[in-house]
């Protein structure tokens, strides 16, 4: 089936002339579901070694397909047909699916320090300065769309949350509308706490904050809360963390503009994980110093040999970077 237009112009068809019409073929999923005795016999079929097909089989009764194809991927010689290279094994990819889900473990424990360092910073700075409200006053915002949307996410989570604090302080009180940041801001997400910050108007509050966690300026630190927070959703919704492309790229400072142990950042790229596990490093080591997330990083490789680091974004040498001695 093909849909047809009339004729348009777009930036991304340079040469189209006026007149001209334009077909999209448009296809219709037909694919069944199929048993797990024939999920396994399709892998057989593209060459993959399944050792004992009865591990095989419980695995893909607790771990979808399709979650499990993601682990698969490496191991195929052709993406298109998902042909296997010669001798890859259904083991290659349980070893990496277990790698990853203690991955998503140990990164999500870390989050969730430098996002509660994070809100207490926050509350404890601005409404200081600024009062119990503060969050609710359009003034102190620069984009008043982007905190119309945050007021909007409060307030869905006000009204969702089991938090006995928060209803205590409903059948206390009835305005404003909402509770002190101290107890509001302790039930929205880490995005919003995040937008909060990244949209306040105070340049010299957000940069204070930012050098208590030892990060030279409030940009690079905005920069983090957006990517760390893609990456706390991964690990949250259970999602492959280990070999994506992260589209949210936090910056990368060099090694002078720190004031801690950091990485020599020229040959980072900051889409990968290696970039992201830097930052929320750097960021633990400044709140918790006694932390274990390297050991548990380097244990991780070690514990899975197999695993290619390159894909994670590991530069050469990075065990000889002063973050990560």
């Amino acid at each position: 089936m093909y849909l047809c237009t009339d004729s348009f112009h777009h930036a991304s068809h340079k040469n189209s002339e006026p007149g001209w019409n334009f077909c999209f073929k448009i296809m219709q999923y037909n694919k069944q579901p199929i048993s797990i005795a024939d999920q396994i016999a399709q892998l057989k079929s593209r060459g993959l070694i399944i050792e004992d097909e009865d591990v095989a089989s419980k695995v893909l009764s607790v771990i979808s397909y399709f979650r499990f194809a993601n682990y698969l991927r490496p191991s195929e010689a052709d993406k298109a047909t998902h042909i296997f290279k010669p001798g890859k094994q259904f083991s290659n990819a349980l070893n990496l699916y277990y790698f990853d889900k203690t991955l998503r473990t140990v990164l999500f424990s870390s989050i969730q320090t430098v996002e509660i360092a994070l809100r207490t910073s926050v509350i404890q700075n601005f409404s200081m300065k600024y009062g119990s409200f503060w969050f609710m006053n359009p003034s102190l915002f620069k984009d008043k769309k982007i905190h119309t949307a945050c007021i909007n996410a409060i307030q869905v989570e006000l009204s969702r949350t089991k938090e006995d604090f928060i209803r205590d302080h409903y059948a206390k009180y009835d305005t404003p509308d909402m509770p002190p940041s101290w107890k509001t801001l302790e039930v929205v997400s880490f995005g919003t706490l995040g937008k909060l910050y990244s949209n306040f108007t105070d340049t010299p509050i957000k940069k204070h904050i930012a050098r208590s966690f030892n990060v030279p300026q409030h940009e690079y630190l905005d920069s983090w809360i957006v990517a760390l927070t893609a990456l706390r959703n991964c690990c949250a919704h259970h999602a492959r963390v280990w070999n994506r492309i992260y589209p949210m790229k936090p910056q990368l400072p060099t090694a002078k503009k720190m004031r801690a142990d950091w990485v020599n950042v020229s040959a980072v790229d900051p889409s990968r994980l290696y970039a992201l596990l830097c930052c929320l490093l750097y960021w633990v080591n400044n709140i918790q110093p006694e932390n274990s997330l390297k050991t548990d990083i380097i244990e991780l490789l070690k514990k899975y040999p197999n695993v290619d680091s390159s894909a994670m974004g590991f530069p050469e040498g990075w065990e000889t970077e002063p973050l990560w001695k």
